[in-house]
């Protein structure tokens, strides 16, 4: 007896100790049955067909979105006429915490913002089967004072902090990454927001705290939706700026003032435009949540809806359910404080789950309820980021023949690696 719960105080300390990379994988027992090599495993051959037939190479670029709300993982991979397509999209197993920023270590919080990753964030040591480091904390993050550390996208369905998916998911996600390295892209961009930023979620979500910081995400959100393609993203005044090209060749100081900038007219016209539609749909929205609050659940409640899926998996699977599902309308009649809305059964009647807000994909490629497969016990364990030696095997993606090639903005580029990435193609919609 004693030492079936001292097994248990250690796995449970484990789990309160942060996403630091050491449990054990739980993951998925849907596993391919001919794994030899899981950092080598190729992409099913389903995904590669459909690849083929939306124009894309197997070692094109890539881009990785994340909408906790929903709790999605997308991937979208760039054509041939370099936008960027959806090829692949996954339900998160498990996330942490609530909607909002990472903050502080400990704050069980996963990261918002937007982080660049280059083959050095692939771990294929992980215990959680594999991981990708997220790259928290990048330059906005740093330069306030937001703390935390090994915060990654990694398998076992098990998170203090992360985004932890399913071994055979992350099995998908680590292929789609590898092969777009071995492409020759040097950073890929992974884009992680508290919901899809549109007029309708921006408006039920008005009374957040974080509203603020969420308004300043949405201007990358916003690009990428225009452009299909992943904005450039650079730090000056403690905030992100898009796209933004320096005038006087100046390099921007991510605690000081931005300096004098400015954006391409085809880009200012076609965000003009986005506006004017968003503006109106919000305006509806107001209308309709013009009484209401969004109540976010705790990460106890979203565990709540999924309690049945531990059944017969090990201490560490910790599935969280959809946000949406577990979250609330409500009366701002019901609540004291709308930015920290509180459920009191003493005052209204608690509204109903209100889950016809639940638009998350309906076409993920696993489902959450599989069963635990644990990692072999003398599997070499790493804390820190392992490198993956990449070599170039796959030919490296070109530009847009079709459209004008820009000079290279002389904006500094959030966590920009040691060699300059690809060149942007801003005006592709120019040749619509």
């Amino acid at each position: 007896m004693r030492l079936h719960t001292a097994t248990l105080l250690i796995a449970t300390t484990a789990l309160l100790a942060g996403c630091n990379d050491t449990l054990d994988s739980v993951g998925d027992k849907k596993l391919p049955s001919n794994i030899s090599n899981k950092v080598e495993q190729p992409l099913p051959s389903s995904i590669l067909a459909e690849m083929k037939a939306k124009g894309m190479e197997r070692n094109s670029p890539i881009a990785i979105r994340i909408f906790k709300e929903e709790g999605v993982l997308e991937i979208w991979k760039a054509k041939t006429d370099g936008r960027y397509e959806k090829i692949a999209s996954y339900e998160i197993c498990a996330w942490s915490g609530r909607l909002g920023p990472k903050e502080k270590e400990g704050d069980r919080q996963a990261p918002e913002g937007f982080y660049n990753l280059t083959p050095a964030n692939l771990n294929p040591y992980s215990k959680y089967y594999l991981a990708i480091n997220t790259g928290f904390p990048n330059r906005y993050d740093a330069v306030n004072n937001r703390t935390g550390s090994n915060l990654m996208i990694h398998g076992a369905c098990s998170s203090s902090g992360c985004y932890s998916m399913t071994d055979a998911q992350i099995l998908e996600i680590y292929a789609f990454a590898r092969d777009a390295f071995r492409g020759g892209q040097q950073t890929v961009q992974l884009e992680a927001f508290p919901f899809r930023m549109t007029a309708d979620n921006m408006a039920r979500h008005r009374f957040s705290p974080h509203y603020g910081f969420w308004q300043m995400l949405k201007a990358g959100y916003d690009q990428f939706e225009i452009t299909k393609q992943p904005p450039q993203v650079a730090v000056c005044d403690k905030k992100y700026v898009f796209n933004k090209q320096v005038d006087g060749g100046k390099g921007l100081n991510p605690a000081g003032a931005c300096p004098a900038m400015s954006t391409p007219p085809q880009l200012v016209a076609a965000v003009a435009s986005y506006n004017a539609a968003y503006d109106r749909d919000y305006a509806k929205a107001l209308k309709k949540y013009a009484d209401k609050v969004w109540y976010d659940p705790t990460e106890a409640e979203r565990k709540a809806l999924v309690a049945k899926l531990k059944v017969g998996h090990d201490l560490a699977f910790a599935p969280t359910g959809s946000a949406l599902k577990a979250g609330k309308l409500l009366e701002l009649s019901q609540v004291d404080d709308p930015a920290n809305p509180v459920i009191d059964p003493n005052k209204a009647k608690t509204p109903a789950l209100f889950a016809s807000l639940d638009n998350s994909s309906k076409t993920s490629r696993l489902p959450q309820d599989a069963g635990p497969t644990v990692q072999s016990a003398n599997a070499v364990d790493a804390s820190s980021t392992a490198t993956v030696p990449l070599p170039a095997v796959g030919p490296v993606p070109t530009a847009n023949p079709i459209l004008p090639a820009l000079p290279q903005p002389t904006a500094v580029a959030m966590d920009a690696p040691a060699e300059p990435a690809a060149k942007p193609f801003w005006k592709f919609w120019a040749s619509k």
